[in-house]
């Protein structure tokens, strides 16, 4: 390019030749004219000048783009732009002031006009500038000299009529507010409207580089369910027409939603309705679960999934905080809206298992969620942050959540018991409906198992050790594939003393740990688990046997159960699990079936029969009834003996007194114990075959 200009200029120069320009193509107007290229006389901002230049790519360096698309659309049209036209002789615009026949051209005239911004307030009573401002400053009275005074800290005070004190009012809110924190505008501006912005603020600003431009955000066009917006597909919607739609917040989680990034936007209807159905849903839970705070347990957050649940606040508050402060609205929304959904589901659903939900955990996720969700939908955060929680104050004045560290170990821990009894389920509905045939004849279902036996492992065998320490030496983050060929990495495994005798297993574990790496990242590389598996599933005993409706559920180390051929496979967070059906054991009798009566009328509660076992407490007890009967899922149960336990089952209950016949009260804490000679027991009191109870 420099050699081909250089030659031009020795041409022209000789007068062998003479620049000629015209359209790369054909080019029509509106009207339906052939355009041509004119030479009329015009005025021309010198954008390449080197000094210049290198001033607006010093500025460049420092401004946060957002995105490498949107700075290196940056850095091509500095590198090809020159003469530019900045004036024209129709239309609306300023008056060039050297020369007040021309115009200054739209694109060149908006490039600084956000410092006017800074005062405007001062200076304009209404939008259209036809009253005065709160100074009752005159236009005619705003000189050179006092934009001057207003915009650069060097500048003298000007010979004026407006008073000092107004004059420094002006200057210090100008000093306060900028530089431009964020500029957002659409990314088919970058290539000559954007760079004209910072090319005219260094040359404004040449003296003080603090008053430019800090970020651009651009952003793509908007498409509506995946088409163009136009008048003839009939898919233009106005803001009103928006709102009536799908409300104020409805239209604002969907526009968040429909995209970040510079690609277009998709702004989806259908997603748009879902989303209100999901705000709606939210404040109706909240109410809910709010008016039954009394209920709600208090005290410590010591269990499993109370450590889960304050960590996946701290996790949604971070992201959040992230991504806002990034501009990636709809990542704010998944981390801060859907997936704290996801998570106080998963809490709900964990606790009913245990002690239920914290009063005080709830009450911090719903303030973290409303703030959370505050920017995108401001009206439903509000209303539920002072109508529901009764909180003091407008949630836009709340602070931003204090959150500490997620703790990674916590996340993986929670992750893998969901993904373990979800893998669990698939087993268990495998182990009752075999989909495999013998000879011909299919196989006969199993019982539903009512015992399962989790086996774990600590450690990996050695040969897996070996390998996953040759694969971690030899992964590659920055790379694609991230690992070598398998056949190199068979070569390279065969000389290691520790894998020759499982030279059969090395490449399907190798082709195991690749597809765990694609899916859940480089930790699956390390040869030990960052949590207890073990204690994850004790802690989590009544959650899976509810689940996988089980009566009895046992954690086993692998490396000390009998039958090694069984859990060869087990290695850590690789769990494997066995189902059996036990029997009551006619010989030693060391459990026996209950009947249990629900003695309250006109509820939907009615006679079940458990196993109860030798040394259960009554919470295993409730525990069992709550597995049996769903509907006692998130109920309160109390289990009451008879006094006499042979006569007490006989007697017809009374509708208006069900506490008749001497019923009494069994505490949580107390412990079955079987004794041959009189069966059941609690304490020294015969317990018999028939248990009351009441829900509430």
């Amino acid at each position: 390019a420099v050699v081909s200009s250089l030659c031009t200029g020795e041409m022209i120069a000789a007068g062998e030749a003479f620049k000629y320009q015209e359209p790369e193509k054909e080019i029509i107007s509106r009207s339906g004219d052939e355009c041509v290229i004119a030479l009329c006389d015009q005025w021309f901002l010198e954008y390449g000048e080197p000094v210049w230049r290198k001033a607006t790519e010093e500025c460049l360096k420092d401004v946060e783009c957002y995105f490498d698309d949107t700075r290196q659309g940056f850095e091509r049209t500095i590198d090809w732009l020159h003469e530019h036209a900045c004036s024209r002789s129709y239309g609306l615009g300023t008056k060039l002031p050297w020369d007040e026949q021309w115009l200054v051209e739209s694109l060149s005239d908006s490039t600084i006009y956000m410092a006017y911004y800074t005062v405007a307030n001062l200076l304009q009573g209404d939008i259209y500038g036809s009253k005065p401002g709160s100074l009752d400053v005159k236009p005619e009275e705003m000189t050179h000299e006092v934009w001057n005074y207003i915009f650069f800290k060097d500048s003298p005070l000007p010979k004026t009529t407006i008073p000092r004190e107004k004059l420094d009012k002006m200057r210090n809110e100008f000093q306060y507010w900028y530089p431009i924190d964020i500029r957002s505008s659409g990314k088919d501006l970058v290539q000559n409207h954007l760079t004209y912005w910072l090319y005219n603020h260094t040359a404004v600003w040449d003296k003080e580089p603090d008053k430019w431009p800090k970020s651009v955000r651009a952003n793509g066009h908007l498409l509506m369910d995946g088409e163009k917006m136009s008048k003839s597909l009939g898919n233009i919607i106005s803001l009103s027409e928006g709102v009536q739609l799908y409300s104020a917040d409805g239209m604002r989680l969907a526009l968040a939603d429909a995209g970040d990034v510079l690609e277009d936007a998709n702004f989806n209807s259908a997603q748009a309705n879902a989303g209100i159905l999901r705000l709606y849903t939210l404040i109706d839970w909240i109410k809910e679960v709010v008016n039954d705070f009394p209920n709600l347990r208090s005290g410590p957050t010591d269990q499993f999934y109370d450590k889960v649940f304050a960590n996946d606040i701290n996790v949604a508050v971070s992201q959040a905080d992230k991504h806002y402060s990034n501009t990636m609205f709809r990542e704010a929304m998944i981390v801060g809206f859907y997936e704290f959904l996801i998570a106080r589901d998963r809490y709900r659903e964990l606790s009913a298992a245990g002690k239920g939900m914290h009063r005080g955990l709830i009450r911090q996720y719903i303030k973290a969620q409303m703030i959370l969700i505050a920017p995108v939908c401001p009206h439903v955060a509000d209303y539920v942050w002072r109508e529901v929680l009764q909180e003091s104050g407008s949630i836009i004045n709340a602070r931003w959540p204090e959150y500490s560290a997620p703790d990674d170990s916590l996340t993986k821990a929670a992750a893998h018991l969901m993904e373990s009894v979800h893998e669990f389920r698939l087993r268990l509905m495998a182990y009752t409906n075999p989909n495999i045939k013998k000879k011909g004849k299919a196989v006969k279902p199993n019982e539903p198992p009512n015992h399962m036996t989790i086996f774990v492992a600590k450690d990996y065998p050695k040969w897996q050790e070996t390998t996953l320490n040759h694969l971690k030496a030899n992964y590659n983050p920055s790379s694609e594939p991230h690992f070598p060929e398998n056949t190199q990495i068979l070569q390279q495994l065969k000389t290691m003393a520790d894998i020759k005798p499982m030279l059969k297993k090395v490449m399907p574990f190798v082709a195991f740990v690749k597809s765990q790496v694609a899916e859940k990242g480089p930790s699956v590389l390390e040869s030990h688990l960052s949590f207890n598996e073990s204690d994850v599933f004790e802690q989590n005993k009544e959650y899976i046997m509810r689940s996988l409706d089980l009566d009895s559920l046992e954690v086993c180390e692998a490396s000390s159960y009998h039958d090694q051929k069984l859990v060869a496979d087990v290695c850590p967070g690789k769990p494997m699990c066995k189902f059996e059906k036990r029997e009551l054991d006619p010989v030693d009798k060391s459990s026996a079936q209950v009947t249990f009566i629900n003695i309250q009328p006109c509820t939907p509660f009615f006679k079940q029969t458990i196993n109860i076992y030798d040394t259960d407490t009554i919470e295993d007890i409730i525990a069992r009834l709550k597995r049996t009967d769903r509907k006692l899922k998130a109920k309160q149960v109390e289990v009451y003996r008879y006094v006499d336990p042979v006569k007490g089952p006989r007697q017809l209950l009374a509708f208006d007194q069900p506490m008749l016949w001497n019923k009494r009260k069994l505490e949580k804490c107390e412990k079955m114990e079987y004794c041959p000679s009189s069966g059941l027991k609690s304490g020294h009191n015969v317990i018999g075959d028939t248990l009351c109870y009441v829900v509430s």
